[in-house]
């Protein structure tokens, strides 16, 4: 079996369910993904599949690139990735695979890249409380101090500083599905999932079932 698909968010929204609960939901479109090469253990010594998403032009491709697409079809993709597969001998090249690999109820985790925020001071970035505002106070959403007296006279590593913030590989377990709609490639998922809309995530099974 497959155990991850790459997919895009799509945004957030909410749906009722038939006893009338109010549930949000990440739409998430969750293929269509092509195989665009088959890795097994004897040959390359894991078993794994290579999925393209997201179609683009051939003048755009490099000509190995479009070389190693001929053998699936012809069709470039613009983003590429490799899945867990137990048994590879049991897909094809050129195969598609989309949400059906899930089914509704099922709990899967969701790996993306959180939003970035650039540069950002201690309070948004690490929750600092800030400065005291009334009384004179007049250090309000600086660090404060950062050294260490006389030894070891440095500044430590590790040190909550500002800095760039976000951007980062963050992953969100155990979601639920609440609904598949196979013919439009979506999958609607219980809450939120990391980063902007638009952008990349990978949907994996989970590996030790709910």
């Amino acid at each position: 079996m497959c155990k991850a698909l790459i997919g895009k968010k799509l945004g957030m929204t909410n749906v009722f369910t038939s006893d009338g609960r109010y549930i949000p939901v990440t739409v998430i479109q969750a293929g269509p993904c092509v195989i665009t090469q088959i890795k097994s253990e004897s040959s390359d010594g894991y078993n794994a599949l290579q999925l393209g998403f997201e179609t683009k032009k051939a003048s755009k491709t490099s000509k190995p690139q479009q070389g190693h697409f001929q053998k699936s079809g012809g069709d470039c993709f613009a983003r590429l990735r490799e899945v867990e597969v137990d048994d590879p001998a049991a897909y094809n090249l050129g195969q598609n695979l989309g949400p059906d690999l899930f089914t509704i109820g099922e709990k899967i985790d969701v790996v993306g890249s959180s939003k970035g925020r650039g540069f950002s001071g201690v309070i948004k970035r690490h929750g600092f409380s800030g400065g005291r505002e009334t009384h004179g106070g007049k250090c309000h959403r600086i660090p404060g101090s950062i050294g260490t007296s006389a030894w070891p006279s440095r500044v430590m590593k590790g040190k909550k500083m500002p800095g760039r913030y976000g951007q980062d590989r963050t992953t969100v377990r155990n979601l639920e599905i609440i609904d598949i709609r196979p013919e439009n490639n979506l999958i609607l998922v219980k809450g939120a999932i990391p980063g902007h809309r638009q952008s990349l995530v990978m949907i994996h099974k989970l590996k030790f079932g709910k």
